[in-house]
């Protein structure tokens, strides 16, 4: 999701390039929306792989076909610019396998940023290393990389994300997922994969009643049966609050495009709320909120920061500032 602002910023610079993107084969649905557009000229290949599923069973026959195709399909064209932003040697030998033109370069993250994973044996596949700031936004980390790829100075533009009339579409769809989702809702995202990042559940059912008694529908999602139950125990102090069945992410796009707002601690469904330039409210309690803060959008809010979680006044005032009506 933090990569989607390099294809506006390759499109700015090369309005008629080809742009492909090789993405793991489950997240194939981010990138969608910049290819199936009639509105502008969008990514002209998806190519998928499957290394999360391939390393269950790397020394299969199955696998080893699957990735022969995957390697005959990514070098039927040959390329000018392969940029490799995560740092990472799974994603710089991908980068490597690339068919490349006469002149055509690899260009990679050449350091770490603090906090952020970073595997310096990728630096052998790139033939250009970009060197970021040790405290570098994510979004901003992948602009300079392809920044240095493409020439030109630092991209100084607002980064772009999804299309604002897929979002709006994507809205008027939600009614089909859950009849949950008929009313203004409000979408709560408490889980995390690591209990640090987390908010206490006593400042959860303040705001979940402050919502709902301006008449507001709370949803609180869930990923795994530990995130269900905290749910479920939140639920049973904010009236009207549901618990709705688990959804994938294809169905998180249409289900965060339809919130009214969106409030939620440092994780992807947070993020996808704030890139979409939904109302967002981003909780910080133990991370550093440089790394990730939504910028781009006066509808978005970041508190809190590492070791300082906000309180609820905080919360409820930021709700106010980017929600100041109830529209039923």
């Amino acid at each position: 999701m933090h990569n989607l602002p390099i294809f506006w910023d390759l499109r700015a610079q090369y309005p008629e390039a080809n742009i492909d993107w090789v993405v793991e084969e489950a997240y194939v649905h981010l990138i969608e929306p910049l290819q199936k557009n009639a509105e502008f000229k969008g990514i002209n290949r998806i190519i998928p792989l499957g290394f999360r599923r391939w390393k269950k069973s790397l020394f299969s026959k199955k696998t080893f076909m699957e990735i022969s195709e995957f390697r005959r399909n990514f070098q039927y064209v040959s390329y000018d610019l392969v940029i490799e932003t995560q740092g990472l040697l799974k994603s710089a030998v991908v980068s490597r396998l690339a068919k490349r033109n006469v002149g055509g370069t690899i260009t990679g993250l050449g350091n770490a940023t603090e906090g952020s994973g970073y595997e310096p044996i990728a630096r052998w596949f790139y033939t250009h290393c970009v060197q970021v700031p040790k405290q570098c936004h994510a979004v901003e980390r992948s602009r300079l990389v392809a920044a240095a790829a493409m020439n030109i100075s630092t991209v100084l533009s607002t980064p772009k994300f999804y299309p604002q009339a897929f979002v709006e579409m994507l809205a008027k769809n939600n009614q089909k997922i859950n009849a949950n989702f008929n009313v203004p809702y409000i979408l709560i995202f408490h889980a995390t994969a690591r209990e640090g990042k987390m908010w206490s559940e006593s400042h959860w059912v303040e705001i979940g009643q402050h919502l709902a008694a301006k008449g507001y529908r709370v949803i609180l999602p869930w990923g795994n049966l530990a995130e269900k139950a905290v749910s479920e125990r939140l639920c049973r102090h904010i009236a009207n609050a549901v618990v709705p069945e688990a959804f994938n992410l294809t169905q998180a796009f249409t289900i965060v495009a339809g919130a009214q707002i969106v409030l939620g601690v440092d994780t992807g469904l947070t993020h996808l709320s704030a890139i979409m330039c939904k109302p967002t409210i981003e909780l910080y309690c133990d991370s550093p909120r440089w790394k990730t803060e939504g910028f781009w959008s006066e509808k978005i809010r970041n508190l809190g920061d590492v070791g300082q979680p906000p309180s609820v006044p905080q919360v409820i005032a930021a709700i106010e500032q980017v929600q100041p009506q109830y529209q039923p």
